[in-house]
């Protein structure tokens, strides 16, 4: 392996596997429009490292950080849908960002660029991942429990809108990350196909977390495998590995649910 794969490798890595987890909660919520349409809204951050020649992480979690607070806040004072309030940000930040990254690099940005992956990308991922999955583990029955009942969370002296906020926040956190593998058109897809493919064969809250995880994982892997082995983009071939996945449950369950007993 080439250092470059070996970095991009070990980015996958932790990149799917947070993804996994805190995708398991988006698929709990319904928010799965949520995670796909965000990933967007780091597109004019992902252009100013561009432009201004410093590690896109910094101006995608940047932008992303400020919108998910912006987000939420405007979630408090109108009431309406996240999945209504983030849409508008997606479009506004793709039309931005679209605007302001140079032709020659858009391909990057969609779809990611393995070449580019250095030792301080892997840092980052580790350490963010480890902070994302950390957190999101304090938090997690928090969240669950709001998703019953707030008025339940609410008597049990949970604050559901801070949670809410510590969890939009941990998701970009990880949407940043992930571009560099699977630039920022497709990062969406590893919090929510892997989460969702978990919940089809999840009997339990714990399994469901545990293959959502190892599903992000493997999706990961095996797309920035194939991208050096057939020398195309990342991110395509991510979702390809996931939907992979996704079907492969599919035909299992089915499988089982019909097998004679």
């Amino acid at each position: 392996m080439t250092e470059p794969l070996i970095y991009s490798v070990l980015v996958a890595a932790v990149v799917g596997f947070s993804a996994g987890y805190l995708g398991s909660i988006m698929v709990l919520e319904k928010m799965a429009l949520v995670g796909d349409a965000l990933s967007h809204v780091a597109l004019p951050g992902l252009a100013l490292g561009i432009l201004f020649n410093f590690n896109p992480f910094f101006g995608a979690f940047a932008f992303l950080f400020a919108s998910a607070i912006t987000i939420w806040h405007l979630q408090r004072l109108t009431r309406l849908s996240f999945e209504t309030l983030v849409g508008a940000a997606f479009t506004l930040s793709l039309s931005i960002g679209i605007l302001m990254i140079p032709q020659v690099d858009l391909l990057e940005a969609f779809f990611g660029d393995l070449t580019k992956v250095g030792l301080l990308d892997v840092l980052l991922a580790v350490i963010a991942s480890g902070i994302a999955v950390f957190v999101t583990r304090l938090v997690y029955k928090k969240i669950v429990l709001s998703l019953i009942s707030e008025e339940l969370a609410v008597s049990y002296g949970v604050n559901v809108s801070r949670t809410n906020l510590i969890y939009l926040l941990l998701v970009s956190l990880v949407v940043a990350i992930g571009i560099r593998i699977t630039g920022t058109l497709l990062v969406g897809f590893l919090v929510v196909t892997p989460a969702a493919a978990s919940r089809i064969i999840s009997g339990n809250l714990k399994r469901y977390i545990t293959l959502s995880s190892i599903f992000g994982l493997v999706s990961s892997l095996s797309g920035v495998l194939l991208s050096s082995y057939l020398n195309l983009p990342p991110g395509p071939l991510v979702v390809f590995s996931g939907v992979a996945i996704f079907i492969g449950v599919l035909v299992v369950r089915r499988a089982i649910r019909y097998s004679p007993v």
